[in-house]
């Protein structure tokens, strides 16, 4: 089986690092992309929705753009690569540190697999 792990953070200072650990465990392939939250993208009218309001005390102006990064990983690879997240990122509990997941990945092709006995361009789980 395989994983995909993403990791959303507006610590963009962190990314560079957090490839270097990724590297350094053995893990390439990951892709990084500018993103943004809903939070990030209502700022304007947060005033006029109720709850909502305070939060616009919380949006960092600074960093207006999160950095999404999704990497497909071998089961094996994904502990390491959660490690080496929680390492750069810190407390992903607190405020403005970050989110991941993983999703479950059913077939990949153009990726390059380690396993000799599987084809090298696809692969269907």
């Amino acid at each position: 089986m395989m994983q995909l792990l993403v990791v959303v953070t507006n610590r963009i200072e962190k990314v560079e690092t957090l490839f270097k650990e990724l590297l350094d465990i053995g893990i390439r392939g990951a892709t990084v992309i500018d993103t943004q939250g809903m939070a990030r993208v209502l700022h304007d009218d947060l005033d006029k929705i109720p709850l909502f309001g305070s939060l616009k005390m919380l949006i960092n102006d600074q960093y207006p753009f999160n950095k999404t990064i999704f990497v497909v990983l071998e089961d094996s690879q994904v502990q390491p690569a959660i490690r080496a997240v929680k390492k750069v990122l810190e407390d992903l509990s607190k405020p403005n540190a970050g989110i991941l997941f993983t999703v479950p990945v059913n077939y990949v092709e153009g990726l390059f697999l380690r396993s000799p006995d599987v084809d090298s361009k696809s692969k269907t789980f």
